[in-house]
């Protein structure tokens, strides 16, 4: 395997990292107090083409690689995980799962501007009472020949406040279970369908995070997505690959919180020097760089074996519940070898603490990742 990184890789490395420092950096703890969407942010990373990363550039995607993905968005979670959430839910739940799935019609209508940065899109598929258990689904969409009445309740939507397509899985055929469940693009604005309460949450605060309320909302015939009954296919699929963005959104945090402890290590004195002297601090940043650069290869090797077309719910699996992993024991290290100032919001290590645990619960809690591999391995 060459883990050398092309020209054009490390361009666009650089690219997100220069525009995390000088667009995200600026505010981001304001951002975080407030509660406050990155609106201006996230229009600028459509304009450079991060919003639809590896969408062929027809569809008005930047046609780029999977570890192309992972290296920006290890580089913009670095310094703003609610935007780096952003980026990911658009890319790899959104924008994947439209050009691999949709019609030809689907993917000129809607998938073109979600691709391009013009709008954002939103995954719908927790509900109340269906969360890890993704079969559980109570929203339903009921066939009335040409189309199909939603009804409803989803919790937890990333972007639901802000997008303009939602993809939304609901139960057509209870009797069949899993397999009648659909999938359907719905559009911001129909009549029947509510943006909800937004979240108060403990970490990634800038993102927008709603429930969503359809009350016998219409559904056109050909806004279903697949044949009838492809919907929980579909949404595994899908977050499959999504894995891979929240892996990298978990690295970025991961990485960002070391950078700043080992800066921090560097100057800071203690006893009449610089603390990164002191063995009990040294050896917390080399465990640091080792788990970072072993969450990186796992983040690489799914990211490889995505493009590759090979199956990758068990390494994206593997992926995400490591690094998800590692951004809690480092950023927790790193609020620890900062001391008392790792506690204020000004040293941003606190903050990233707080964004690092939604990574082990949302795309598939860490105790779902466990079964994906432990059902992958035993085959």
């Amino acid at each position: 395997m060459d883990f050398n990184l092309s020209e054009e890789q490390l361009m666009i490395q650089q690219a997100a990292r220069d525009f995390a420092q000088n667009e995200l950096l600026p505010e981001v703890i304001e951002r975080d107090r407030d509660q406050k969407f990155p609106a201006e942010q996230v229009k600028k990373m459509g304009e450079m083409g991060l919003l639809g990363m590896m969408v062929d550039p027809k569809y008005g995607g930047a046609g780029m690689d999977s570890v192309s993905y992972v290296l920006a968005m290890e580089e913009i979670a670095k310094i703003d995980a609610s935007a780096a959430v952003v980026m990911s839910v658009n890319n790899s739940l959104v924008c994947a799962g439209l050009e691999k799935f949709a019609s030809e019609e689907q993917k000129v209508k809607y998938l073109t501007p979600l691709a391009s940065g013009q709008v954002i899109g939103a995954f719908a598929l927790s509900e109340p009472e269906a969360g890890s258990d993704a079969t559980s689904q109570k929203t339903t969409a009921e066939d009335k020949g040409d189309y199909y009445l939603l009804n409803g309740i989803k919790n937890w939507i990333t972007n639901g406040g802000t997008a303009t397509y939602y993809i939304v899985i609901a139960q057509t055929d209870p009797e069949k279970k899993h397999k009648g469940i659909n999938a359907f693009i719905v559009e911001r604005g129909w009549e029947g369908f509510e943006i909800g309460t937004k979240e108060d949450k403990l970490g990634i605060r800038g993102s927008d995070t709603h429930s969503l309320i359809f009350n016998n909302v219409k559904v056109p015939k050909e806004n279903r997505i697949g044949e009838d009954g492809f919907g929980f296919n579909f949404a595994m699929a899908v977050l499959n690959g999504g894995r891979i963005g929240i892996a990298s959104q978990a690295l970025g945090i991961a990485s960002g919180a070391y950078e700043l402890a080992l800066k921090y290590a560097k100057t800071r004195k203690a006893f009449k020097t610089e603390i990164i002297n002191h063995q009990a601090i040294a050896f917390k940043l080399a465990d640091m760089a080792t788990q970072i650069t072993a969450a990186r290869m796992l983040c690489f090797k799914a990211a490889c074996e995505k493009d590759a077309g090979k199956d990758i719910s068990e390494s994206g699996a593997m992926a995400k519940l490591y690094a998800s992993q590692v951004a809690m024991d480092t950023t927790i290290e790193a609020v620890q070898i900062h001391g008392g100032y790792g506690y204020v919001k000004e040293y941003h290590v606190e903050r990233l603490m707080r964004d690092a645990k939604i990574t082990q619960i949302y795309e598939g809690t860490s105790e779902i990742q466990k079964i994906v591999i432990s059902r992958s391995i035993a085959k």
